[in-house]
Parts: C-alpha cells; sequence; structure tokens
C-alpha cells in the first residue's frame, strides 16, 4: 500500500486534499528538502532577485514566503523585460493577489514562449499556495530566458510525491524532478562555448596569449589612472586588495567613492575582502553583467 503523504508530519508543503480533487500535485520529500544542492540553488535564486531589484530596495528572504503575492514577480518582469502591466503595486486580499498573479502569469508565460499549457510546471494556484517546486520551476526558467548566461547550480534534482486525489481516495508514487539540468544536456558543444564564462576561455589560452591580454588590460588601466597620478605595474598583485580595482571604477563612472565606504589601505584579509565585495556590487548597480563571482577567490 502506498504511504499517505498526508499523514507525513515532517512534509513542509501543506496539503488540504479538497482543495485539488481531481488533479496531480507534487510534493517534494522531506530528505530532498535538505539536499545541499537544492539549497544551493535556492540560495542562487535569492541572490539573483535581491541584485536584480536592488535599485528598487526589494528585499527576498525566502522563496516559499516571498513570492506568493506577485510583487516580486510584477518587479521582475518590469526589470527584465521592461513590462509594466495595469496592476496594483500590493495586493492585500487573496482575491486581488490572485488576480493579479493571473496576469503577470499570463504575460511572462508568453514572454517565455510558453503557449502550451501542459508543459508549463506552474500556476496561478500553486505560486499563490507557496508551493516550492512550481516557484523554482518559475525562477529557473525566467533566469534561462532573461539571463542566459547567470551559472545556477547544475544537475540539482529532487524526490517528489505525485498525488491524485480522487472520490475512491488517494493514489501517490514516486519521482524524480529536474530542476536544473547537467551542462551537456540539450546543447552541443559549441552552444556551450558560446555561454561559456569569458574569464575561463581566457585561462584555456596559452601562456603567451594571456600574457598578451595582461599587457593590453594594464596599459589601459594606466590610462585610465594616469589623470590621477596612479600607475600600475602588476595587475594581479595590485588589484587583489581592492583599492585599485575601486578607483579605477570611479574613474571610469565619473564618480567619487567616499573614502570611510572602503578600506583605502587594507592591513588584513577581512578589509580587502569588504573592498573587493563593494567593487563587485558596483560594476552590478552599473548595469554590467558579471558571472556569479566569488569575492574571496
Amino acid at each position: 500500500m502506498d504511504a499517505d503523504p498526508f499523514d507525513n508530519p515532517m512534509c513542509k508543503n501543506t496539503v488540504d486534499a479538497e482543495s485539488f480533487q481531481g488533479e496531480k500535485r507534487k510534493l517534494i520529500q522531506p530528505t530532498s528538502l535538505k539536499d545541499p544542492k537544492l539549497e544551493n540553488l535556492k540560495e542562487a535564486l535569492v541572490d539573483w532577485i535581491n541584485r536584480t531589484l536592488k535599485p528598487e530596495h526589494i528585499v527576498v528572504q525566502s522563496l516559499e514566503e516571498d513570492m506568493y503575492d506577485g510583487l516580486v514577480l510584477h518587479h521582475l518582469l518590469s526589470r527584465l523585460a521592461g513590462v509594466h502591466l495595469p496592476v496594483d503595486e500590493i495586493a492585500l486580499t487573496t482575491s486581488a493577489q490572485i488576480q493579479k498573479l493571473e496576469v503577470i502569469l499570463e504575460e511572462l508565460n508568453k514572454r517565455l514562449g510558453l503557449q502550451d499549457s501542459s508543459v508549463i510546471k506552474w500556476n496561478v494556484k500553486l505560486i499563490h499556495n507557496k508551493d516550492l517546486l512550481a516557484t523554482i520551476h518559475l525562477l529557473v526558467a525566467m533566469v534561462k530566458h532573461f539571463q542566459a548566461e547567470l551559472n545556477l547550480p547544475l544537475n540539482v534534482k529532487v524526490e517528489v510525491v505525485v498525488v491524485e486525489v480522487s472520490r475512491s481516495g488517494i493514489k501517490s508514487e514516486v519521482q524524480t524532478e529536474v530542476l536544473t539540468e547537467d551542462s551537456n544536456a540539450g546543447s552541443d558543444s559549441t552552444a556551450n562555448s558560446e555561454k561559456e564564462d569569458p574569464i575561463e576561455q581566457l585561462l584555456k589560452l596559452e601562456a603567451h596569449k594571456v600574457n598578451t591580454v595582461k599587457k593590453a588590460i594594464l596599459h589601459f588601466v594606466n590610462q585610465s589612472m594616469s589623470t590621477i597620478g596612479l600607475q600600475v605595474a602588476d595587475v594581479d598583485k595590485q588589484f587583489a586588495d581592492g583599492v585599485m580595482l575601486l578607483l579605477l571604477i570611479g574613474q571610469l563612472e565619473g564618480f567619487f567613492i567616499p573614502l570611510f565606504d572602503f578600506n583605502l589601505t587594507p592591513v588584513n584579509e577581512s578589509e580587502m575582502l569588504h573592498n573587493v565585495t563593494l567593487a563587485l556590487e558596483l560594476l552590478n548597480d552599473a548595469g554590467l553583467k558579471l558571472p556569479s563571482i566569488d569575492p574571496q577567490a
């Protein structure tokens, strides 16, 4: 006899049998909810949302709790596609939230090129019910469409219970659900090469070609910094603490970074890390599309 998912107290997805009688619904297994790969994917999506919506001072902490009312999805669609929909900024009632989600998801599905409802893994009801699986599928699809260069964790899979409720009872079976594919899935080597991080491509070059690129970068940096009387002799060493990088950003973008915002003479790793992190944030704010970069690398 199949295990009854409704009797599992560990399952975080609240299930109301009456609410989806006659439907099939997928619930993430409790063991999969603790999978580090799933946690990494959730963190990557939250980080992507927060970086995208930082100019609007919107901060997401939980995919389960912060996406259901349509506010974040509305702003993401506006930022990523330049679409301004005739919906209320804040929907307080359940009916208003559902109506808002209907408009947003209709436009999103159109933008994503999804007209066949049978292949869409999310809907208004699932998103509004804080269904984690549907929410992740939607956000991953948005990343792939609008920012394909973003490196999400690869090959993330979860075990799900597929539940079907009918008048005769409840049927359930366990399946594997793919959230992100392996890097080789669905694309050839040429396509992968086109999406590969330019830095990774550079590091694959022969040593003399890398040195040629470094010399060109050094020349560009010194030309840019000459107006403030600074010269760089070694890009690798002099950019490691973030100071030169911050000064270069200020020169190129035409603004002054207050000295109290960073450490002009960093004396430890923590101060260096602060400088580099600030530099990456400024580059993101300036609209430069960066791959996922660890400031500590």
